[in-house]
């Protein structure tokens, strides 16, 4: 049966997946240069991810969707369990946003230009220039009302457990007093980690925390970074949360 997913994957899936990809990065740049990014830099992605977890035989189940109102802007917060992650918060969060992503995520054919058209902001850590540019380009974006959604722990993790946070998507937050999203993401890990291109069916479990709100002073940055850790791995099954890096109890 693995080897039978294995062809499906390589011989099947995945051609129409490239195609799928290059036509979904053609609409995007497209019609966000016609038209503007707002929408063009949101649902043609989002359908993509959706036909790629279909096609990988990885279902999506989002918990606490409640807890966000759709006309509200936010700072979402996940771990970084794999590339599904991608997919999994594009075709189903349901929630207009930007990505704040690696600026080496540019140089891929077609994508990194439409991700540039589409709105998304390219993280340049290599210099003081380049997060200064960062910075002023997520505050653009969230004085215009738009969402971001960032992975705070900065890359995917390799044994599927929660690597240390870095603090830039909580300064932003705590700069614009905006409301704060912790968002679990439980089981891309198990469907394809860092390591590999192979792809294991099944499903992730995508849980929306409820928002935490800045007191009348703003938020403390370091408190507020500990607090979506814990939320963060509250979600998670304990062989995947991380002892270590857990915040004293509240």
């Amino acid at each position: 049966m693995k080897l039978l997913f294995r062809f499906y994957q390589w011989v099947i899936a995945g051609p129409i997946l490239l195609i799928l990809t290059i036509l979904t990065a053609i609409v995007t740049i497209v019609m966000s240069t016609l038209f503007g990014s707002h929408f063009w830099g949101y649902y043609p992605a989002h359908i993509w991810s959706r036909c790629v977890c279909v096609l990988w035989g990885v279902r999506v189940e989002v918990r606490g969707r409640e807890n966000i109102d759709a006309k509200t802007s936010y700072v979402f917060v996940a771990n970084h369990q794999g590339a599904f992650d991608i997919w999994a918060i594009y075709g189903y969060l349901n929630h207009d946003f930007k990505w704040l992503m690696k600026k080496e995520l540019e140089k891929i054919f077609l994508v990194g230009y439409a991700c540039k058209r589409a709105g998304h902001i390219m993280v340049d850590d290599s210099s003081i220039a380049g997060i200064r540019t960062t910075i002023q380009e997520s505050e653009e974006k969230l004085k215009g009302g738009m969402s971001l959604v960032i992975f705070p722990e900065g890359s995917r993790t390799f044994d599927g457990k929660m690597i240390p946070f870095k603090r830039g998507a909580f300064m932003l937050a705590a700069e614009y007093k905006l409301p704060v999203v912790p968002i679990t993401i439980d089981g891309a890990f198990r469907a394809m980690p860092r390591t590999t291109y192979n792809v294991t069916p099944g499903r992730i479990i995508v849980t929306i925390h409820p928002p935490i709100y800045p007191g009348e002073k703003g938020f403390n940055t370091k408190k507020l970074m500990a607090e979506c850790r814990d939320e963060i791995q509250k979600a998670l099954p304990p062989e995947d949360r991380d002892p270590e890096n857990q915040s004293p109890a509240r």
